[in-house]
């Protein structure tokens, strides 16, 4: 039987000690619980012992959830791979969604706010819980394709620059930082580059001062490699599995 306590209590160790290996404060790196294919009954378990932010990657399985269990002290992120034709079912209910990653989407993000008919959370510094009040841009990670792989979603570094200019445009969306997946390795050390390469491209990124885009956030890590991440400054990790257990 899982225990999610004594899970959790491990995961916030480790992203302690991964920390202050290099010299970070651990409350620099907030933790992204992972609910694909959770139960409720698990999800309100992390609540209890503490847990307030909350990542879903299917459109169809979070809207019942955050239906359920609502949204007042509790922040919820997207992190999966978003279609342009779902973009008005997530805008405004996610407070956070880590995955845009092309321009299209974007511009699907920005069309879809009405700041007339449209009340959510703004979210509140990740250290604190979330408060109510009108939102006026949605927040949003771009999805980096650190290292160019054929295979993953993501703009890529090259073009990233030109993406970011084009969406400071945009009136209703808000860019605060990147997220990246590398491919799955055995060892973690192998993701070590990856994480590196989203890093060093976010300091070139923040030099560059483009008006209204933030690189206050790297998401990047998850149950497998987030302590590699952490050591390359991840500030929020992704971790379903060290909570919840393996699922179907």
């Amino acid at each position: 039987m899982i225990n999610i306590k004594e899970n959790l209590e491990r995961v916030v160790q480790r992203v302690r000690s991964a920390a202050l290996r290099v010299g970070r404060r651990p409350d620099a790196v907030h933790l992204v619980a992972i609910t694909k294919m959770a139960g409720l009954a698990a999800i309100q378990e992390a609540l209890a012992c503490g847990v307030r932010v909350f990542g879903e990657n299917r459109v169809q399985e979070a809207i019942p959830k955050i239906q359920e269990l609502g949204q007042n002290g509790i922040a919820w992120h997207f992190v999966g791979h978003l279609q342009t034709n779902k973009a008005k079912q997530v805008v405004g209910l996610f407070d956070l969604i880590h995955s845009v990653d092309t321009l299209k989407l974007a511009e699907a993000l920005d069309a879809c706010v009405d700041n007339d008919r449209f009340m959510a959370r703004q979210q509140a510094p990740l250290e604190t819980e979330p408060t109510t009040k009108m939102m006026s841009r949605q927040k949003v990670l771009i999805q980096v394709n650190t290292l160019g792989e054929s295979t993953k979603s993501g703009v890529s570094p090259e073009r990233l620059g030109l993406m970011l200019k084009e969406i400071s445009r945009y009136k209703a969306l808000s860019v605060v930082g990147l997220m990246t997946i590398p491919p799955f390795y055995d060892d973690p050390e192998r993701s070590r580059l990856f994480f590196r390469a989203l890093r060093e491209l976010a300091a070139s990124i923040e030099k560059e001062g483009i008006d209204g885009v933030s690189m206050k956030e790297l998401s990047m890590g998850m149950s497998g490699d987030f302590e590699v991440a952490i050591e390359e400054g991840a500030t929020l990790v992704r971790i379903g599995t060290a909570l919840f257990g393996k699922r179907s």
